[in-house]
């Protein structure tokens, strides 16, 4: 089988979610029927809210770093654990000699498959994966229909970075639960986990209702891609 590379770090917790989905998710009897995984959790590389909004740092450069750390240790192909750092997509795909699997593209793909295109879909996610557009560029494609928090996007963005990011689990969810209910009263029937800090939270609340997860979505399709097979 192939050798899946991560590039993580972003956040160290999502990291472990998606090596775990992985894992977890991997038809397998034996240690030596799982799938050989590298992984390089780079905390070096900068925040990419703070790089798209307010013109901070740029994280492309510790992104590649981590990119061709992988390729170099002999990952033949790449998965990355956050969504809004795939606005650099393009950019470190060009720096590498191997396939990139695209989570964004995969988890539109998921949803076209799974409840077709009339289907309005309300993405939650940091400001930094909406101010670009980067998950409407692949459902535009497919012709879904996305709508995203307005008053309560706020909530959403403190729940990510003063409740998870911090490990402030006591925090709870009533305010994020506020975002859910703006998209659901604006017609929202599914909603992405366009965050994989979200991801994360929701392995922990567990949360009622039609949810996306993209680290679900990118697991089982690094493990096809791999030549294991998903356990059903």
């Amino acid at each position: 089988m192939k050798t899946i590379g991560i590039i993580g770090g972003m956040g160290p917790l999502a990291t472990v979610d998606l090596y775990k989905k992985i894992v977890l998710k991997t038809k397998a009897e034996l240690d030596q029927e799982h799938i050989h995984v590298l992984i390089d959790s780079n905390t070096n590389i900068p925040d990419r809210t703070k790089s798209i909004i307010s013109r901070a740092e740029s994280p492309l450069n510790e992104m590649i770093k981590s990119a061709k750390n992988l390729e170099n240790s002999g990952a033949d192909f790449l998965i990355m654990s956050c969504n809004t750092a795939h606005y650099y997509y393009n950019d470190l795909c060009q720096a590498i000699n191997i396939p990139f699997l695209n989570m964004l593209e995969e988890t539109v793909k998921f949803i076209e498959r799974t409840y077709g295109k009339n289907i309005i879909a309300g993405l939650l996610a940091t400001d930094g994966t909406i101010s670009t557009g980067i998950y409407d560029e692949y459902l535009n494609k497919s012709n879904i229909k996305v709508i995203k928090p307005q008053q309560t996007q706020k909530y959403v963005m403190e729940f990510i970075y003063e409740g998870i990011k911090k490990g402030n689990f006591s925090m709870g969810t009533s305010r994020f639960l506020e975002a859910i209910k703006e998209l659901k009263e604006n017609g929202a029937e599914i909603f992405i986990l366009g965050c994989t800090e979200l991801s994360s939270a929701n392995e922990i609340f567990n949360f009622k209702g039609n949810f996306i997860d993209p680290l679900d979505v990118i697991a089982e399709r690094a493990i096809e891609f791999a030549g294991g097979v998903v356990k059903k």
